[in-house]
This record gives C-alpha cells, sequence and structure tokens, in this order.
C-alpha cells in the first residue's frame, strides 16, 4: 500500500477509538468513554507527522531497535564491538539519533479495526547489525482493548528491545498532572539504576517503599518520599521486574477524575515506569499545553542495558529467529 506521511489511520471497535500514523508507527490517540459517558482522548500527542518529526519526546512512537538504555552507547556480540549514537549523556537512548519513531512506515494491512506497519531497518542503521524486518500491528475489540504486536526477524544475530511509548493521562491528555493516579503492578523487584538511569545489575525489593505498587496506591506520595532512587531518576523513571512470564495480567491504572481504568497485559518480563520527569511546556493535540508530570507511561519491554547484564533475560536476537511480543492495554470504568 502507498503510504503518506500525513495519514491519520482510525481504528473502531465498540467503545474504544484509536488513531495511528504511518510516521514512527506511532499511537496518535485513543479515545474512551469515561465514567460520566463523555469520550476522552487518554494519550498525549501532537497534531502533525511534522511536529512528531521535530519532537523529542517519543510522544505514542514505536520505539527500537532497542527502548531504553544501553550504556556507554556501545555493546559486544559475537567478539565484535558496535558502536551507537551517544544521545542521553554517553549513553544511547531508544534507538539512537533517528530510532524508528523518526522513520516513516509503510501500511501493509488494514482493516476497519486493525492496522499493521512495517519496515526494515537495514544493517548497521544506527550502528546495529543486521537487516532487520519488523512489523507494528495495532487492534481494537469489543472488549475495549488496545493490542500492540511487535514481530521481527533478522538476517544477522543483533540486539531487540521494542516498545511503544504512550505517555497515558486518564483524565484527559489535556487535564494537568497525572501524579493522582493510582497504580497497581505485579512486581515484586525493581532493576537499582545508578546515575544517568543505568541498572547497576542489582535487583531491589520493593517492599513497603515508594516502589511497593503491589497493592493500588497514588503516584504522588513517593514521588515526595526522599528515597535515593526516586532522586536519580528526578522521580519515576525505573524497570519493574514483572512477576511470572508468558501472557499475562501485570497491572492497572486508574484516572483519579475520570474514573477510567486501564489493565495491562503483556509477555515481556519488563515495565518502564516514568512519571514525565522531563515534560518541559509544549504545545500538543488541539492546543493542548503539556508540562512537567502530565503523564505516566507504562512501557512494556526487556531490561534496558541488558547486553551488559548477563543475568537479565537475552536481548539478542539470532539470525533468522523469529521475534514476537504483545502488549494489551484494556479500558474500563
Amino acid at each position: 500500500m502507498t503510504t503518506n506521511k500525513d495519514e491519520r489511520i482510525e481504528l473502531r471497535a465498540d467503545g474504544i477509538r484509536i488513531c495511528a500514523l504511518p510516521f514512527g508507527a506511532t499511537l496518535q490517540s485513543v479515545v474512551v468513554n469515561d465514567a460520566g459517558g463523555q469520550p476522552t482522548d487518554v494519550v498525549l500527542g501532537y497534531d502533525t507527522a511534522d511536529e512528531y518529526s521535530d519532537g523529542d519526546f517519543y510522544f505514542g512512537g514505536t520505539i527500537g531497535r532497542f527502548a531504553n538504555r544501553i550504556g556507554g552507547a556501545a555493546f559486544e556480540l559475537n567478539g565484535k564491538t558496535y558502536r551507537l549514537a551517544k544521545n542521553d549523556g554517553e549513553n544511547h537512548l531508544h534507538g539512537g539519533l533517528e530510532g524508528f519513531d523518526k522513520k516513516l512506515w509503510s501500511v501493509i494491512e488494514r482493516t476497519v479495526q486493525s492496522v499493521t506497519f512495517a519496515r526494515v531497518s537495514s544493517d548497521g542503521e544506527e550502528g546495529y547489525p543486521g537487516n532487520l524486518r519488523v512489523t507494528v500491528r495495532y487492534s481494537v475489540d469489543d472488549s475495549r482493548a488496545l493490542h500492540i504486536c511487535f514481530d521481527a526477524v533478522s538476517d544477522a544475530d543483533t540486539l531487540i528491545n521494542l516498545t511503544n511509548h504512550a505517555y497515558f493521562n486518564l483524565n484527559g491528555h489535556d487535564s494537568g498532572s497525572a501524579m493522582d493516579h493510582r497504580l497497581q503492578l505485579n512486581a515484586d523487584r525493581i532493576t537499582e539504576n545508578a546515575p544517568g538511569c543505568l541498572p547497576t545489575g542489582r535487583f531491589l525489593p520493593v517492599d513497603g517503599g515508594p516502589f511497593d505498587f503491589r497493592e493500588e496506591k497514588a503516584l504522588a506520595p513517593g514521588l515526595s518520599s526522599g528515597d535515593s532512587q526516586i532522586g536519580i531518576g528526578r522521580g519515576y523513571d525505573h524497570n519493574f521486574v514483572l512477576n511470572g512470564t508468558g501472557m499475562r495480567k501485570v497491572g492497572r491504572l486508574v484516572g483519579d477524575r475520570s474514573g477510567i481504568v486501564m489493565e495491562i497485559e503483556t509477555d515481556q518480563p519488563g515495565m518502564q515506569l516514568y512519571t514525565g520527569n522531563f515534560l518541559r511546556p509544549i504545545k500538543g493535540k488541539n492546543g493542548a499545553r503539556y508540562d512537567y508530570r502530565h503523564s505516566v507511561c507504562l512501557e512494556t519491554q526487556h531490561f534496558p542495558d541488558a547486553i551488559h547484564h548477563p543475568e537479565f533475560p537475552s536481548v539478542v536476537l539470532k539470525k533468522d529467529e523469529p521475534f514476537h511480543s504483545e502488549t494489551v492495554y484494556r479500558f474500563s470504568v
């Protein structure tokens, strides 16, 4: 199919409507009804593809070839060192200077309830080895669920860690702070952060502290807890080690004013909780003003910098080995 950079692809099912863009295979909007029956767009974003191209917050973008950070912007694979862009201090972040969120994807399949985007990340793109063929499929269903599926295969051993970088505000994308949202996560541990939000390799138990979301609670109190890990990230910017394996329910987020509930299912081992700590005042969709902590990111993933930590689940994709992952965001009131 012909791909138009400025095309908006709308998907609909009972109780949910989304828009996706070929540029960045971007999730531009997710509209569901709040507890009062009012349609509410719950993800931050921009109006045009050009704004996504120029922006630096990854709003709703598909992140790859490697989501999150790689320490020192380099890694060794099969005895060879690969050097990557240093776009986060001395480290590599979210695929580099022009990651997957800055690429125009092709539309290869489209129905009323689903769209599939595809591209080839060529050998050497942003420093990564192998020609990687990758697809992203968005679909909605009548249970008010958004499914995001990633599939990929490479003609050489490479690294892979794919996610979507949606910024959620369940009170509405234009409603201000999201820090009174309530969060529950099925995670007993986090990966400890060093300065720069790189993992040290240690696992920290969440017991009783600001990272203990095993019972639902508001985000705001933990942000003012004085915990040293909160200080390192200027808020929550941490990988949670999700309990269980395979496709399972891993948590939920509740809009404190809208009553909208978002349940999360995934087959991934980790989730990055990020509370918009580096957002600055900018213009978003429909003239909305976004600012510091106006959103919550819940990015399902493999662990940051996993190539340098053999104790973490592997992020090496072997030649001709298929990669698949799925995350579901299910909405209710």
